[in-house]
């Protein structure tokens, strides 16, 4: 009788060597790669998080480092192009939720694709993933989208721009390679997608209000991250632009996340339906004509 209160007892024990939280609320970080994996240490202070990426090796790494930090991390190949990928991401996070916050970080650059990949990615899948997760988020939660300063860089036509602000159309991509012409480009497609996305977040601003959520997009300048930096390698210019930014560095990953933080956080709850520059001066510098002065 002894020997089986003592069985009892120690079945009884709470689980030990975890770092579960159960009792904080859930965000979900779409993209594995540097900045992803920046804001996920930054918001796993505070988040039990859950990490999505299509590639499942990258997430495996990733997320054994995080636990082995002590995060409470949990996982989910999705890729952000497929529609059912998307849906039952949406459904894993609200089944564990409450979601208070998700960082939309995913993308690629003018050197990691072709028009078609990089407008289905930036804009087609990160348009999925907004409308994916607007009835699962809980009420008071923000949705955040990494963007880029190439938003900023040129005005969309009306065509185009009349186009992009219906992502999920069946023909959006050859509707856009028919408009565009002989000016269809990866670089002019990281461009369009962006902006596009900036626009997407002020325009269902209203939507995601009316069921108590804010929706904001945030633009990066230089940023010494592993995709900035093959950037860089691949097309020189960006070294004219480093030269123009007024702080005279590249940004980092950590200043980006300590703005990520600050947006899907309280403090910044009538924060919405906005793009945040976060550049070291950058676009001023360029709207404004300004040249680059000898130190």
């Amino acid at each position: 009788m002894i020997g089986g209160d003592v069985e009892r007892e120690v079945m009884g024990r709470p689980e030990v060597g975890t770092s579960r939280r159960p009792d904080w609320p859930l965000a979900v970080i779409v993209g594995a790669g540097g900045m992803g994996m920046a804001i996920a240490r930054r918001l796993g202070q505070s988040h039990r998080l859950l990490i999505a990426d299509r590639d499942e090796s990258q997430l495996d790494r990733q997320s054994a480092m995080l636990a082995g930090e002590g995060h409470d991390v949990a996982t989910f190949r999705c890729d952000v192009t497929n529609a059912d990928d998307v849906h039952a991401l949406a459904a894993r996070a609200g089944a564990n939720g409450p979601v208070t916050a998700l960082a939309n970080v995913v993308g690629l650059s003018p050197s990691m694709g072709d028009f078609r990949a990089i407008i289905g990615v930036n804009i087609v899948g990160a348009t999925r993933v907004a409308e994916g997760f607007l009835p699962i988020m809980a009420s008071g939660g923000c949705a955040l989208f990494i963007s880029s300063i190439a938003a900023h860089t040129q005005p969309l036509d009306p065509e185009v721009e009349a186009l992009l602000d219906s992502p999920l159309r069946a023909d959006l991509l050859s509707k856009l390679e028919v408009a565009l012409g002989d000016r269809v480009s990866s670089h002019l497609a990281y461009i369009i997608s962006k902006a596009s996305l900036n626009r997407m977040c002020k325009r269902r601003a209203l939507d995601w209000g009316r069921r108590g959520l804010r929706l904001v997009s945030l633009s990066p300048g230089l940023i010494a991250t592993p995709m900035g930096a093959l950037e860089f390698e691949r097309t020189p210019m960006k070294y004219d632009l480093l030269a123009m930014t007024p702080i005279k560095r590249e940004g980092t990953m950590l200043e980006i996340a300590n703005v990520v933080e600050f947006l899907l956080s309280d403090k910044a709850s009538f924060i919405s339906g906005t793009d945040i520059i976060v550049d070291g001066g950058l676009v001023g510098t360029l709207h404004h004509g300004e040249k680059p002065t000898p130190d």
